[in-house]
């Protein structure tokens, strides 16, 4: 069946703004459910070539708990501090079956980052800066389609780069054509990568760094390398227990 989980939303504010309303928050949850899920409306732009290994990834996202703190704190290094409360953050709640995420201001225009599977319970979970996440209120294009977290939530699901963070490198994912370097903004289609055998790449899909609006497909190969976690003695297996 459809593996479920539990999100639990830490919000970390200065600002009033910063201090996102909970129709903020559902944005993001329900941008999350359409990508896992195939339901997003550009799924369907995928192109022909790669037609056949788009996935339904069928994993589902359910809003548990908001857990909000205001901080004296502009921004926020990518030091973990925002989960811990004794560095003005929020500790994570149940981290072996719950996903957390933290919402705050990340300094020097970072978007987010995530704890990938096997880490420290104490620090797992995905970080989201305030400007990407969800899909309105602080949300800021070209990031306000909620894809930084649907990236993000990837990685804690045992995703790599696309481009396997190397020239030429791997994802460890076989239907992913190989990519050369990152890509950015909104490539035109066909880009063609300057790796062995020039293939078309897939800069439409999630784990690379395209705008939100550029970004709707895990691959059946990622969908595969995802539930795997989720199985007997998989990294997250306990958020597939009953």
């Amino acid at each position: 069946g459809v593996i479920e989980i539990p999100v639990v939303v830490n919000v970390l504010y200065k600002t009033t703004a910063q201090n996102v309303s909970q129709a903020q928050i559902q944005s993001q949850i329900d941008a999350l459910n359409k990508d896992y899920n195939a339901t997003n409306t550009d799924f369907g732009s995928v192109p022909a070539l790669f037609s056949g290994v788009k996935a339904n990834v069928g994993i589902r996202f359910v809003l548990d708990a908001v857990y909000r703190k205001s901080t004296t704190k502009t921004s926020w290094r990518l030091d973990d501090s925002m989960k811990k409360s004794t560095k003005g953050g929020i500790n994570p709640t149940r981290p072996t079956t719950k996903l957390n995420l933290w919402f705050c201001n990340l300094t020097s225009g970072y978007l987010g980052y995530a704890q990938f599977p096997g880490g420290a319970s104490a620090t797992d979970g995905v970080v989201i800066d305030d400007n990407a996440f969800g899909t309105t209120g602080t949300a800021a294009a070209p990031f306000n389609k909620g894809r930084t977290a649907t990236h993000e939530v990837g990685h804690w699901m045992n995703l790599r780069h696309i481009w396997g963070d190397a020239t030429c490198g791997t994802d460890y994912v076989n239907d992913t054509p190989s990519h050369n370097t990152a890509n950015y903004g909104c490539p035109s289609y066909p880009h063609y990568s300057t790796c062995s055998g020039t293939p078309v790449e897939m800069t439409m899909n999630y784990m690379d760094y395209t705008d939100d609006a550029c970004m709707y497909m895990f691959s059946s190969g990622q969908k595969d390398r995802m539930l795997a976690i989720f199985s007997t003695g998989g990294a997250r297996a306990t958020f597939a227990q009953p």
